[in-house]
């Protein structure tokens, strides 16, 4: 471990000896390196040490640890895990959890992705792109309600429920359709009544219909707009209804596209990149709406725009035009489609304290397609 960041908080431990103040960090690193610390410890000790703008904005950030975990301990449990919005009165997702003895032979980093037993809701949630951001939200602890209109899930949403078992979160299925508002709201509410708390959400139900627009049928125009914008819209605002019962302050994100800022070359979808550019704008207004919702703190809403991704909608999309897959790898900078899985860490970046700072913002992954 570098002296330059053992020494903030070495500041505000200076009576106590290197060993007591972080006893699991010295065994998990590098037992070895135990006499090297302590005699820079002793070299410390004699030394003044001057807070910098650095430390003193950490500190602003994060809050002192000793005061800041009492204080934790009185909030409400979705509260605890939003302590970085509190400042000098709390403390970081980080400093919350620290390892116990007993976990001193695991190395814990990244501690602000953890989403230990936070409460998650994903539309479009029974395959697809919304089972598999699903799964990483469960592998990072959280529980994790997949909604959707089909009857029963994909034989894939049992595979995945039987894989996660080991990451201590948990995964469910709640058939729901996002157009239907008072279904939607009642089903969120039991969700958020069983666990007390709504962490966050994940809006990804959508449909794609592809035809020219001169021919485009006029009720398909509603049905992509009432699934791809209205079902959007309804479950933000549900969701953050309980996230503010039970003062959550949490993530929504809405899943879009990047058929939101281009029309991809060769495919005559021109309802579905209204529907996706209306999302991107309902994005940013919720977060201005809503950015102090939450006893003046913000409820963050950020849109996700994937590129062309492997999912069951897009390979229908090649079986009844072939040449589209071909157009769309010559058009990529990687020159090839993404995969679901590749959008994993884009989602847990998203709804976890890793970005607390992020809000309001549009998040394109298209392996460079609208560079050009």
């Amino acid at each position: 471990m570098p002296l330059t960041m053992l020494q903030p908080t070495l500041t505000r431990l200076p009576t106590r000896s290197l060993a007591a103040a972080f006893p699991t960090a010295i065994r998990v690193r590098n037992p070895n390196r135990l006499a090297w610390l302590s005699s820079c410890m002793a070299s410390m000790a004699t030394r003044n040490f001057t807070t910098t703008a650095s430390t003193t904005f950490r500190g602003s950030l994060y809050g002192e640890v000793g005061d800041g975990r009492r204080v934790a301990t009185a909030l409400s449990p979705c509260a605890k895990s939003q302590v970085i919005e509190d400042n000098a009165r709390g403390i970081s997702a980080i400093a919350q959890r620290l390892p116990s003895k007993s976990e001193t032979k695991t190395q814990h980093r990244f501690r602000e992705f953890e989403l230990d037993d936070r409460v998650f809701i994903v539309t479009g949630g029974a395959r697809g792109l919304g089972l598999t951001l699903a799964e990483a939200l469960v592998e990072a602890g959280g529980h994790v309600y997949c909604v959707d209109r089909l009857a029963e899930p994909a034989k894939e949403f049992y595979e995945t429920k039987d894989r996660v078992g080991q990451f201590g979160g948990s995964i469910h299925y709640r058939q729901v359709d996002v157009q239907d508002a008072a279904g939607l709201d009642e089903a969120v509410g039991a969700i958020a009544a069983g666990h007390q708390r709504l962490d966050g959400l994940i809006a990804a139900a959508g449909v794609q219909f592809v035809s020219p627009a001169l021919d485009y049928p006029p009720e398909k125009i509603t049905e992509m707009m009432n699934i791809n914008f209205k079902g959007v819209y309804l479950s933000a605002v549900s969701c953050c209804r309980h996230m503010v019962k039970y003062d959550c302050v949490g993530s929504i994100v809405l899943v879009g596209s990047m058929s939101a800022f281009i029309a991809n070359k060769g495919l005559r979808t021109s309802v579905y990149n209204s529907s996706k550019a209306a999302v991107v704008q309902l994005g940013r207004s919720l977060a201005m709406e809503w950015s102090n919702v939450v006893n003046g703190k913000a409820i963050r809403v950020n849109v996700l725009c994937p590129g062309n991704i492997m999912t069951p909608m897009v390979r229908k999309n090649f079986e009844d035009e072939p040449h589209l897959k071909a157009l769309w790898e010559s058009e990529n900078l990687l020159g090839r489609l993404s995969q679901p899985e590749e959008y994993r860490g884009a989602a847990l970046f998203m709804l976890s304290d890793a970005s607390s700072f992020m809000t309001g913002s549009s998040l394109v992954i298209d392996g460079g397609y609208t560079a050009w």
